[in-house]
């Protein structure tokens, strides 16, 4: 295979440096991250779905997170337990496989915003405004949020990996254990880039201004409506309900944040592989331990469902 060749269609990703010795343990720890994660996450989606009780518009919001969270994983943990297996040579994937891994995993990272902010939303409406909550939260509305969530998520993502392959190409090497659009802007060496440049650092600003705006203005305001009501009951579920909602905002936030900072310095290279990876396996396994069984009615039918199923074993 010539130069030209390589350099067009194939990229070498640029993985963890692992010794040989700590390449297995590695493996298993991750495979088994994974398979928890993506577990849990669908025992979630099934427990909601199959029980009639936990079909209001709150848990019917809340799929939209553990459905975003399997994306999210699956699309890089697969191929990063391969490469942990293979040589530092033998670490390559075709150009388009990059794009579209790309693609998702910058999909999975504006979703988690914007499904969070609905979250936040419904959280609002339910609690400051409970008199209305039922004539607007509707099935219909429900779904309308969740496609305005995933609808924007996927367009502006395409605008954002649309400007990045149209460059040119004079590098074939991801320095990333996976492909995002940062890392496949670095394989161009084209100096007309500004564009690029804008629409990232715009795009960037504009979902964690309008997400963190949106998610402390919403729970400022239910802490408001919960310091001057004197109602013990409303103020008990209120903390619960938003103080898991908080937790895993604050999970997903410093991890995304962590792996965009760490991008702007290469110096820290290896502390921004290990920030990508744990943006795509800590929120995504923590998040149904920490949202769905913090939840009353999804642990009580979880732990139902349990003891149903070891019934039918014996």
């Amino acid at each position: 295979m010539d130069n030209q060749t390589f350099t067009n269609n194939i990229i070498l990703v640029e993985g963890l440096k692992l010794t040989h010795q700590s390449s297995y343990p590695v493996f298993i720890l991750l495979l088994l991250v994974y398979v928890f994660t993506v577990g849990c996450n669908i025992g979630l989606v099934i427990v909601i779905s199959n029980e009639k009780n936990l079909h209001h518009p709150m848990h019917f919001l809340f799929c939209n997170l553990p459905l975003n969270d399997i994306l999210g994983t699956t699309v890089i943990m697969p191929h990063l337990l391969q490469d942990i297996l293979r040589e530092a040579s033998e670490q390559y994937m075709t150009y388009v496989e990059c794009v579209i891994q790309a693609y998702f995993v910058h999909v999975f990272a504006a979703a988690s915003h914007y499904v969070l902010m609905i979250m936040a939303f419904d959280r609002y409406m339910a609690i400051c405004n409970p008199l209305r909550y039922s004539a607007i939260m509707t099935n219909k509305m429900v779904v309308k949020l969740s496609a305005l969530a995933w609808g924007v998520s996927v367009l502006t993502v395409a605008v954002l990996i649309g400007l990045t392959v149209r460059l040119s190409r004079c590098r074939y090497k991801i320095e990333n254990p996976f492909c995002d659009n940062a890392s496949l802007f670095k394989l161009s060496c084209e100096d007309s880039v500004a564009i690029n440049n804008l629409y990232g650092i715009i795009s960037t600003v504009v979902v964690f201004t309008f997400s963190l705006g949106s998610v402390f203005i919403t729970y400022g305001k239910i802490a408001a409506v919960c310091i001057a009501s004197k109602n013990k009951a409303l103020n008990s579920k209120a903390i619960k309900t938003c103080g898991t909602h908080i937790a895993v905002y604050i999970i997903m936030f410093v991890s995304c944040a962590i792996m965009v900072f760490f991008h702007r310095f290469p110096g820290y290279s290896e502390n921004r592989k290990l920030a990508s990876i744990m943006f795509h396996i800590v929120p995504p396994g923590l998040n149904p331990l920490v949202y769905g069984l913090q939840t009353k009615e999804i642990r009580q039918k979880t732990f139902k469902l349990f003891c149903r199923n070891q019934g039918n074993v014996k």
